[in-house]
């Protein structure tokens, strides 16, 4: 599974920088304040914990102590450029990926993978639906464009996993297409995989 987001002023070759996450890592995300400052700086882009804590509507102390335990784990970096006590916060990468298989006998990382990939459930409808609530203010060949697709397939893991691959591929080779044209936006794209037949669990870890 991969999170990933476009940084503001990431190279232009449309390379996407990405963690592997392990438990520790896992462990340090899954906190709602945790994820939200890591999701500030790839959108947004470069920010002190003050202004973060304004962005975010909690106290600069707070986002202080979790953007180092952020850094511990090499989700966020210090810039830098900031002045005096103000550190300047960048993410470190544009994307983290973590595969379950990775967690599996670890029941910390099992609840904290859980909770995290719930949270991004959550805040991919809000996004969404603040989309909706601007929708009819923007032109029709923006609008026209988006939207929400749905398609059944029938596959194996291993297909599943295949097809994957060729949509990040897709998604890969879009990257950077609009880059210096001023029309252009960055738009978000999620896909997501799940077992339709949820009371049919195959047994063992091979095909059926």
């Amino acid at each position: 599974m991969t999170d990933s987001t476009p940084v503001p002023g990431s190279p232009d070759d449309g390379t996407l920088t990405g963690l592997r996450l392990d438990a520790q890592g896992l462990k340090t995300l899954a906190h709602p304040l945790r994820s939200r400052l890591l999701s500030s700086l790839r959108v947004d882009g470069p920010s002190t914990a003050t202004a973060l804590a304004a962005r975010l509507q909690t106290n600069s102390g707070a986002t202080s102590y979790h953007l180092r335990r952020l850094e511990a784990v090499g989700l966020v970096a210090d810039t830098g450029e900031g002045e005096g006590k103000r550190r300047l916060w960048r993410a470190a990468t544009e994307s983290h990926q973590w595969e379950p298989s990775d967690f599996v006998g670890d029941d910390d990382a099992e609840t904290a993978l859980g909770w995290l990939q719930r949270d991004y459930s959550r805040h991919l409808g809000e996004r969404y639906e603040r989309w909706l609530d601007v929708e009819h203010a923007w032109p029709a060949p923006w609008r026209d464009a988006m939207g929400m697709d749905d398609s059944w397939v029938l596959a194996t893991p291993e297909q599943a996993a295949a097809m994957r691959a060729e949509l990040d591929a897709v998604v890969a080779r879009y990257r950077r297409v609009g880059q210096g044209n001023p029309g252009a936006r960055r738009v978000a794209h999620y896909s997501v995989m799940y077992p339709v037949d949820l009371d049919r669990a195959p047994r063992g870890g091979g095909p059926r």
